[in-house]
């Protein structure tokens, strides 16, 4: 009669899950020295893309970007497999330019797979996690979970000093169109069905969100002639700091842009007894920013048409996403009133649009390193947090891999806060506000956005990665280059006057620019609109003297890049601006720097409200200033707090 042994494995760190998150967290992990494991239930679902697949977009891009300048993966992977590359919000200030690159789907997940196998320190391993394995301590009288590994369904156990989970939409998941259910993860993958209860048996509080996404759209069948082509930009700019143009410069795929109608609308109407979303069957909460087009129909019932777009999956398949309409209505319904469409009159359905429900967690249960606050070792990242997106995912994965290896090594948390990065906005909003639906990053989430421009990732957080050892001497090296020219170049734009003799007047005249009445610094002449560092070359005589300094002797180049006189007119152009926010990030700081003991009880604090005490007790803020973004808790109850604090300290 044979024996059935069980495996067992030991590791630093177990990353849950290969979706954005996890990969991005098993790469930090695994670069910062870790022994680490990255489980998948699919090989096929590392890094995958089950809903549209493009990379960046509206305040998204800036995300990719400061993952980047951290040191992560998910810029340099999308710049070897994008199809069309678009800046987006061009007319509008720098503050909201945001990159965003369609992807060949099946070519991303391929190159992110490689890049894992690859990485030294890291295993990659399909399997389903099952179970969570800790121990309990008692340390003065208040008792401990602390993790200790995972066990899969089969029965292995790898023990581990950190344990992250990036379970994505994976848990308890089904998916469902019409009266159809199916109790899948996405893209018709296994779903995890036992990781939930083992998390519930831990204490930790878990609730129902749901996402959708539109049907697959069958090429040959699409009649292009009836929908305006969109174009990817003539000048590519990449996502990653480390490329340029000329390394990543290929032909790109157009996408198409077509629209609803009313008939569109009377179809949804007609039908939408039978959608799921609204009959009551699906449980979960929707996200408010990426609405399906039934929900779009009903809630906005004065407009008569929505915009669809449609996108090729990649660059060797006929399969087309379409952008606008995610739905969960019945097969027939989405027939139909695809079919409206123009251009989709006789349009074959490749895969069918449905709504995806799954489990995740209350992330205010996260500190803002996202481990949580009561199983110590126990980090989480991605939409198990209650977020939306793969930028967004991956933003949280590569911070809970940095902070999974920090406590391993005994190192403070990294913690970036709202004033530093898009990715600290995220994180704090997740652990201090309690979303009631998928969160989605907005440019209109940060409060100090002009400093925080996709364009600066670089400069505002690439010290960090270094000093973190996720960023090489030789890519630090020519950071600090680009950042010692940018600066030199500044200062000589401030100090290099010009006065109003006959060229210079001749030279505004051509460029519609008022005349000078009196001298002028070539900075000045730049904050003007219509004017800019490479339109006054012809009053900068000494630019070519200041090149030759600037590079040295030696140097391969004689000219600036395209991204250096980029940083150097928004610094110049938008001065006062930048100088008034930094005013306000000042403010925004000491709030942040009045630590709130952990010990604190605030039953102790008399004159807090009952509401306040209750969300105080619950989050427990780290300062004051993450205190006062706690809904339920006034500016009168922070005031309420400084003064406890204050006498306490005395």
């Amino acid at each position: 009669m044979s024996q059935n042994i069980c495996i067992e494995e030991e590791y630093d760190v177990v990353v849950v899950g290969a979706g954005h998150a996890g990969c991005e967290a098993a790469l930090a992990c695994a670069r910062l020295g870790m022994k680490t494991i990255l489980f998948t239930i699919s090989m096929d679902s590392v890094a995958l893309m089950p809903c549209n697949p493009n990379i960046g977009g509206s305040s998204k891009g800036h995300l990719v970007r400061e993952i980047d300048a951290l040191g992560g993966e998910m810029g340099k992977n999308i710049d070897k497999t994008y199809i069309q590359s678009k800046m987006l919000n061009v007319s509008k200030g720098p503050a909201v330019h945001s990159l965003r690159a369609q992807a060949d789907k099946v070519e991303y997940t391929k190159q992110m797979r490689l890049t894992l196998q690859n990485t030294e320190n890291l295993t990659l391993r399909q399997a389903e996690v099952s179970e969570l394995l800790y121990e309990e301590t008692n340390t003065d009288g208040e008792t401990r979970k602390v993790i200790s590994g995972v066990k899969t369904y089969s029965g292995a156990s790898y023990y581990a000093k950190a344990v992250i989970l990036c379970t994505g939409t994976y848990l308890k998941a089904r998916c469902i169109y019409g009266d159809v259910v199916n109790h899948t993860g996405p893209n018709g993958l296994m779903a995890a069905n036992h990781l939930s209860e083992s998390m519930k048996d831990a204490g930790i509080f878990i609730r129902r969100f749901k996402t959708g996404t539109p049907a697959r759209l069958d090429k040959k069948t699409i009649d292009f002639s009836k929908m305006e082509e969109q174009k990817g930009d003539e000048h590519i700019v990449p996502f990653s700091f480390t490329n340029t143009e000329e390394d990543i410069k290929r032909e790109q795929i157009s996408c198409w842009l077509t629209y609803t109608n009313e008939e569109t609308h009377k179809i949804i109407k007609d039908n939408i007894d039978r959608s799921p979303l609204f009959s009551g069957f699906i449980e979960g909460t929707g996200p408010r920013y990426c609405p399906s087009i039934e929900d779009k129909v009903m809630k906005f019932p004065d407009k008569n048409r929505h915009q669809l777009f449609i996108e090729p999956e990649g660059e060797f398949t006929n399969e087309m996403y379409m952008g606008g309409m995610s739905s969960s209505l019945p097969e027939d319904v989405q027939y139909a009133m695809i079919r409206t469409v123009p251009g989709l009159e006789n349009v074959s359905i490749v895969r069918n649009a449905y709504a995806i429900e799954y489990d995740c967690i209350n992330a205010t249960h996260l500190r803002s390193n996202l481990e949580f606050k009561d199983v110590d070792g126990l980090f989480s990242a991605g939409q198990i947090n209650g977020s939306s997106g793969y930028e967004e995912a991956a933003a949280q994965g590569i911070m809970a891999g940095i902070n999974a290896a920090r406590k391993i090594t005994n190192k403070e948390p990294l913690v970036l806060d709202r004033s530093q990065a898009y990715i600290g906005v995220l994180i704090d909003d997740l652990v201090t506000k309690e979303t009631q639906e998928p969160y989605r990053m907005m440019t209109s989430r940060a409060e100090y956005r002009l400093l925080l421009r996709q364009d600066n990732a670089d400069l505002r957080l690439t010290d960090i990665g270094y000093e973190i050892g996720l960023i090489d001497d030789e890519r630090y090296a020519a950071f600090c280059e680009k950042r010692r020219i940018i600066n030199a170049e500044i200062a000589r734009m401030q100090e290099i006057m010009v006065g109003g003799n006959q060229k210079v007047q001749a030279f505004l005249a051509q460029h519609d620019s008022s005349p000078l009445c009196t001298a002028l610094s070539l900075a000045e002449l730049i904050r003007r609109p219509e004017l800019d560092y490479e339109r006054i070359a012809p009053l900068d005589e000494e630019r070519g003297k200041a090149y030759a300094t600037l590079f040295g002797p030696d140097a391969k180049r004689s000219t600036l890049t395209q991204d250096e006189v980029e940083q150097i007119n928004i610094t110049i152009k938008y001065d006062g601006y930048i100088s008034r926010q930094k005013q306000q990030v000042e403010q925004f700081q000491k709030m942040e720097k009045k630590r709130i003991p952990e010990d604190i009880n605030y039953e102790d604090v008399s004159n807090l409200r009952k509401e306040a005490r209750q969300k105080l007790s619950q989050i427990r803020p780290a300062s004051i200033g993450q205190a006062s973004r706690i809904s339920g808790v006034s500016p009168a109850d922070i005031s309420v707090l400084m003064i406890y604090l204050t006498a306490k300290k005395n």
